[in-house]
C-alpha cells in the first residue's frame, strides 16, 4: 500500500492544472454569492465527506455553483479494510468513488474532508482520490499529519496563515518544501480559541492557490461550505438508512 501511494505521489501534479479563475471562487461570510461575481462564472465546487455505521460507510459529495446546491450523490457501502493511520485513502477511497459514479455533473474542484500533500508519502485522500479521477482537488484536515509548521499556530486571527515544511517524516521531499498551510479560517471573541485547519493541495492545484480557494470558500464557518453541507447530508443519509 505504501508503494502504491509513492505511485500516486509521483503522478500528481501540484501546479495549477485547471481552467476556472480562482478569483471567481468567492462567498460572503453568509454564505452567499459575491455580488462582484458573475454567476456563470462560478465552478462546480463539491464537497466530499463520510460518516459511518458499524462497518458500513456513509459517502457524499455535495456540488455547488456559487451559493447553489446543483446536486448531490451518496454511496453506502461495506467498509473492507481497518483504519490504519496513512493509509485511510484504502478504506475510504472505494466507497467515495461508489458516491462520485452517481454524480451526473463533472465537478471542476473537489475539496476532501481529510489531508492532500500533508500526507507521510505525500499522497493523502484528496491526492489519492484526485489523481484517480483526475480532477482538481484539495485536502482540507482538521489535525496535523506530519509536517511542521513554519510558525506557532496558536492563538492566531482569521486569515492567518503559516506554511506547513516537509521533515523527515515526508517521503521523497526535501526538508523545508511548502507542502500545505495551517489557515485560521475563523476566530470569534466571545468563544473559545479555534484552531486552524491544515490545507494541502490534492491534484492539479498549487499549494498557495490551494489555501487561498479554500479560504474564499469558508463563509462564516470554521470549515469551508462544500465540505460543511457535505457533513451534514452525510449525516442526513446515515439517519435515514440507520
Amino acid at each position: 500500500m505504501e508503494s502504491l501511494q509513492l505511485d500516486v505521489a509521483a503522478a500528481a501534479t501540484w501546479e495549477d492544472a485547471f481552467s476556472f479563475d480562482p478569483a471567481a471562487v468567492s462567498l460572503r461570510a453568509d454564505g452567499t454569492l459575491d455580488a462582484a461575481t458573475d454567476p456563470a462564472e462560478q465552478p462546480l465546487v463539491a464537497g466530499v465527506d463520510q460518516a459511518f455505521l458499524d462497518d458500513r460507510a456513509v459517502s457524499v459529495v455535495v456540488v455547488r455553483r456559487g451559493e447553489t446546491v446543483v446536486e448531490r450523490a451518496h454511496a453506502v457501502t461495506d467498509l473492507e479494510i481497518p483504519y490504519i493511520p496513512g493509509l485511510l485513502a484504502f478504506r475510504e477511497g472505494g466507497p467515495i468513488i461508489a458516491a462520485f459514479a452517481d454524480l451526473s455533473c463533472d465537478p471542476d474542484l473537489v475539496v476532501f474532508d481529510g489531508s492532500g500533500r500533508i500526507h507521510y508519502r505525500q499522497a493523502g485522500l484528496a491526492t489519492h482520490l484526485g489523481v484517480l479521477l483526475d480532477v482538481p482537488s484539495v485536502g482540507v484536515a482538521k489535525g496535523l499529519l506530519c509536517g511542521t509548521p513554519e510558525a506557532d499556530v496558536d492563538r492566531r486571527p482569521a486569515g492567518w496563515r503559516t506554511p506547513i515544511l516537509a521533515d523527515s517524516d515526508v517521503v521523497n521531499a526535501p526538508p523545508g518544501t511548502v507542502i500545505g498551510h495551517a489557515l485560521q479560517s475563523r476566530q470569534y471573541d466571545s468563544r473559545p480559541i479555534i484552531n486552524p485547519l491544515y490545507v494541502s493541495p490534492g491534484h492539479r492545484v498549487g499549494v498557495g492557490t490551494a489555501t487561498d480557494l479554500v479560504e474564499r470558500l469558508c463563509a462564516g464557518y470554521k470549515l469551508p461550505e462544500p465540505t460543511r453541507l457535505a457533513d451534514a447530508y452525510a449525516d442526513e443519509v446515515k439517519a435515514d438508512v440507520a
